[in-house]
């Protein structure tokens, strides 16, 4: 999939919306706690009714490694799931891999090969051979932190080198040189919106990963009027604001509600 083919589909859905599963057990509802496959489950359900207003679902990996070998099976039989029955939608593998050589080799095979993500999060600390692995994969895409939504991310992400740059700037930067359009998207955090501005003067056509909205504090509108590019470049994440929007026997219908919801705020800026 390259920047054309996720711009088309969110035309059609009108619609820029990444729904996080971070599909933790302790959180379901009660009728599903003990049952058998229950991370499929609710992400089946979850996923049925919020597909019509997403255009991009984010397993974040470590509630499935948490669980061990049997929550990596459940995170297999999602994604094949997405795969099999909404093909358009992207799937974007939340592991922020950040290793090198024959491991970042091995870490892009299990992501791209083994579990048919389309992208995969990833740290870029140690250069660029963390990151090379992964965009020698043809359709897919290397998402790397840049700007991140966390209050501890001024431990570095904000620090000025020489010269002044911050060095989230610098990694942006750097990377823009390392891949294109088509494979390359920076995560930048919705809860420093002013930045996304900034950002975008000297990264105008890449896509951004949003996380943030919702539960963190950021919302649709700052982040529109602050990131949007001529063919959107944004793709903004709610997780718990949307899968755990309800804890009864109707959590996936409100998830629907609430994708629609978010959905319909990020029509009005296409």
């Amino acid at each position: 999939m390259n920047y054309q083919d996720l711009y088309n589909q969110i035309k059609k859905k009108g619609s820029f919306l990444c729904v996080g599963l971070d599909s933790d057990p302790t959180l379901f509802p009660a009728h599903l706690q003990g049952m058998e496959d229950s991370i499929f489950k609710f992400n089946r359900a979850i996923v049925d009714a919020t597909a019509e207003y997403a255009v991009a679902y984010k397993p974040n990996l470590a509630f499935y490694e948490a669980e061990g070998s049997d929550g990596v099976r459940q995170l297999e039989m999602t994604v094949d799931y997405i795969k099999s029955r909404y093909p358009e939608i992207f799937i974007i593998a939340d592991a922020k891999r950040g290793d090198i050589g024959n491991t970042a080799q091995r870490y892009a095979r299990s992501l791209f090969e083994k579990m048919s993500f389309d992208a995969a999060t990833l740290a870029p600390y140690m250069g660029r051979d963390s990151v090379d692995p992964f965009m020698k994969y043809e359709g897919k895409w290397s998402v790397v932190l840049a700007l991140t939504s966390n209050k501890s991310a001024v431990d570095f992400e904000t620090l000025k080198l020489e010269g002044g740059m911050p060095l989230y700037e610098k990694v942006i930067r750097e990377t823009m040189q390392w891949g294109s359009v088509d494979n390359t998207m920076f995560v930048v955090g919705a809860t420093r919106p002013e930045m996304l501005a900034e950002i975008r003067k000297f990264c105008p056509d890449h896509f951004f990963l949003v996380p943030g909205v919702g539960a963190q504090g950021g919302t649709v509108e700052e982040v529109a009027k602050y990131g949007l590019n001529s063919r959107c470049g944004l793709l903004v994440n709610s997780s718990r604001g949307i899968i755990f929007a309800d804890n009864t026997e109707r959590f996936a219908e409100v998830a629907g509600e609430k994708a629609r919801e978010m959905a319909e705020k990020m029509k009005v800026y296409l």
